[in-house]
């Protein structure tokens, strides 16, 4: 693409899907980790509304765990498809564990977060961290230093 503007609606939705990618992987990784970081440390309102989960407690403890590292690591795009994916099979645990017992459906069963990260970390695992991720910086080699052209990263994955 040219540095000129886009000329059409569907050129400025291409040109905006790496940054949309990014803001997006960003945003749900920090919520994310914001959750792990009220259940461990009590802080931002607390695991339910206050206090932390006990330490080693199942499944509590270790989804918290999860939601804090994984997070973390999707927030800044460092294992981005591992940690989405295993943040992505944390919230349906939780949801059939926890919410599903309730009722059948999520407005039902209160477990509406759980399936929106459930959702969000699996299109983050498909997707990727987008170009702008830690990932991108720390297997950046240039080109001249191999002995084959190196093909350019998508801007998806």
């Amino acid at each position: 693409m040219t540095a000129h503007s886009p000329s059409t609606p569907h050129q400025a939705v291409e040109a905006a899907r790496p940054l949309v990618l990014t803001a997006f992987r960003i945003v749900v990784g920090l919520l994310f980790a914001c959750h792990g970081a009220a259940s461990l440390f009590g802080v931002l309102g607390g695991a339910k509304g206050g206090g932390t989960v006990p330490l080693g407690q199942w499944p509590g403890w270790w989804a918290a765990l999860i939601q804090l590292v994984g997070g973390a690591l999707v927030l800044l795009g460092a294992g981005t498809r591992t940690a989405a994916l295993l943040s992505s099979g944390s919230m349906a645990y939780a949801y059939f564990t926890v919410h599903q017992e309730h009722a059948l459906l999520p407005l039902q069963n209160g477990g509406e977060a759980s399936v929106m990260f459930c959702w969000a970390f699996l299109a983050i695992a498909v997707l990727g961290s987008g170009p702008y991720a830690l990932d991108r910086l720390l297997t950046r080699r240039p080109a001249a230093a191999t002995a084959e052209p190196v093909a350019q990263p998508s801007s998806t994955g």
